[in-house]
């Protein structure tokens, strides 16, 4: 209801402005201030003011008058407040926003018919993945969901580098140190005992002698050179590495839950020929130099030049992920890469070595998130001295059960859980606290990760909104132990719907089509984060204020359905996020 109605004041906004002879560019439709009971706002008045030398609230009444509304299905009125227009709601936009949301896909836009490809997380496969990088898993999937319920296609890839000096170092260290060489692993999983020989091969890089780590250089470049030259056993070496690490980086992905469509090898663009393709294109460009011992471009913007190959003819992780985003841009309408803040010159250089090589970059966006911290200090994977995040969402798991049965034992009724619900609340709980806060929080700023704000069950976190979830599901299952039937889409009459506090939890429930397309063009999921605060502190209004299983009958049945509407709603929303609904709490 919430876009269609937009659609109703967008068209009769263009007309009266028609009818003004005022110029109708940049015509804004937004959310009123918080004082006015509308649900849209303009601001027109303050541009079109400027221009013909008048007041702003002038021109807003003159707007105002002159919008005609008679014939809208979801705007009753039209006034002025101020430089602002505002929109009033009718009783079917009230109506026909419970009914709409009665359907478990409420929230979903139409199909667009765009394929969106989205690239995250792609964590070099040397060991466990720490929580410093877990901003880019959980964000990347989100960015995911939210252009899935925009109504796009949308691909899921992990790029797997497996090509540079890192893989090389592990492969080499992985030939040559043997298991009594190393200590025990942190965890029975081969990312973990696999890391001990990569941990174990830069700290003898560091600490040998020179002719040993002279050595040592002179096969790793072998690997290096083997890969470059699409050698077949350069490749199966690296492979047997990546290979056994890969599932068990997935296996703590699928616990946030981060999944994929696919995996896509870095080496794939040079055993297909395309990165010694693009290397050619490069070379023949007019900024293409060789200057200190390998090839680089002179790129007019930046004061660092982009190298591209070495003088050993190997290539660069950029060289190849020139060739990635040229596949990119052949196979998708839209491509997002989400990357941490330390690779933004590298993204910035790309996208201008593409421009050179021809391309249209308008369909690649880029999203750059900053560090999670702990208040205990960094993390370092290579040094071995980092918190994984497997730890982290252990740790979460175990907070969130300790809550949950403190709340239990404080309740005087019986709850009737069991040790597998307990369990299943805090996985719920828990690692959706993590999620939740990380995801709701804007990506270039950096989070330092604290319990009490993510476990807390009363205010700006997913506790207090999935707690709304089991609050509609529990008055629900109430309902129906009392032989209550909850009405269908039309078996209830909107007009019970009457109060303030329930024509605001409505007025919020009709906003979120318009929040996840807000997300989805930003690429920005924390705006549905916001929308879910809002939404739970508009139901614990209703839930204040309003008795439903205890009202009379044609006042009950609108409640539960506004009940049933929010319980969807919020399922949805917390969806779009990849953080789960609990049933229960």
């Amino acid at each position: 209801m919430f876009l269609s109605a937009r659609e109703e004041v967008r068209s009769e906004l263009e007309a009266a402005l028609a009818r003004l002879e005022y110029p109708d560019s940049d015509l804004s439709i937004e959310r009123p201030p918080d004082d006015i009971d509308a649900v849209f706002a303009s601001s027109v008045a303050f541009r079109i003011a400027s221009e013909v030398g008048s007041d702003p609230a002038a021109v807003a009444a003159e707007i105002a008058d002159e919008t005609e509304v008679e014939t809208c299905e979801y705007i009753d009125a039209v006034g002025s407040h101020g430089p602002y227009v505002n929109f009033f709601p009718s009783e079917r936009y009230f109506a026909d926003t419970v009914r709409a949301a009665q359907d478990g896909d409420y929230g979903t836009l139409e199909p667009t018919g765009d394929e969106v490809l989205v690239e995250h997380t792609s964590a070099n496969p040397t060991g466990p993945i720490h929580i410093g990088r877990a901003r880019n898993p959980i964000i990347g999937d989100a960015i995911a969901r939210v252009l899935r319920y925009a109504g796009n296609d949308v691909e899921r890839q992990y790029y797997v580098n497996d090509a540079g000096r890192q893989i090389a170092v592990f492969t080499w260290a992985y030939e040559t140190f043997d298991e009594a060489d190393l200590p025990e692993p942190e965890r029975d999983s081969p990312e973990y005992e696999m890391v001990r020989y990569y941990r174990k091969g830069n700290e003898f890089l560091e600490e040998a002698d020179s002719e040993e780590v002279e050595a040592a250089e002179a096969e790793i470049r072998e690997i290096l050179q083997g890969l470059d030259a699409n050698d077949d056993e350069a490749y199966e070496r690296v492979s047997e590495v990546v290979d056994t690490v890969l599932p068990g980086m997935r296996r703590t992905l699928e616990r946030l839950p981060a999944e994929f469509d696919s995996f896509v090898k870095e080496t794939r663009f040079i055993r297909n020929g395309a990165t010694d393709d693009v290397v050619e294109r490069l070379k023949a460009l007019d900024c293409a130099v060789y200057e200190d011992d390998a090839w680089q471009l002179d790129l007019p913007d930046f004061e660092k030049n982009l190298v591209f190959l070495r003088s050993d003819g190997t290539s660069l992780y950029t060289t190849r992920d020139l060739a990635y985003h040229e596949w990119k841009l052949e196979n998708f309408d839209e491509s997002v890469t989400v990357v941490g803040e330390d690779h933004e010159l590298q993204a910035r250089q790309l996208g201008s070595a593409l421009e050179l090589l021809g391309h249209d970059t308008a369909p690649l966006s880029r999203v750059h998130y900053s560090w999670v911290n702990l208040p205990e200090g960094g993390m370092s994977t290579r040094e071995g001295t980092g918190i994984d995040l497997d730890d982290l969402l252990d740790e979460a798991v175990e907070q969130a059960r300790a809550e949950v049965e403190e709340r239990l034992a404080d309740r005087s009724r019986d709850d009737d859980l069991s040790e597998s619900d307990i369990d299943r609340i805090a996985e719920q709980v828990g690692i959706g606290a993590v999620r939740y806060d990380i995801v709701s929080q804007q990506p270039t700023k950096g989070i330092t990760f604290e319990w009490d704000r993510a476990l807390d069950f009363e205010a700006q976190s997913a506790p207090y909104v999935q707690y709304i979830h089991a609050r509609c599901h529990g008055i629900l299952d109430e309902a129906e132990g009392q032989d209550i039937a909850l009405p269908g889409a039309d078996e209830f009459d909107a007009g019970e719907l009457s109060t303030d506090a329930e024509r605001e939890l409505i007025r919020v429930i009709a906003a979120f089509p318009s929040r996840i397309e807000e997300a989805a063009d930003q690429l920005r999921p924390h705006v549905v984060a916001t929308y879910t605060q809002d939404l739970a502190e508009a139901f614990n209004a209703f839930y204040r204020e309003c008795q439903v299983l205890s009202a009379d009958d044609d006042t009950r049945r609108a409640r539960l359905a506004l009940v049933e509407a929010t319980r969807i709603t919020v399922a949805n929303a917390l969806d779009a996020l990849g953080v789960p609904a609990p049933e229960s709490m």
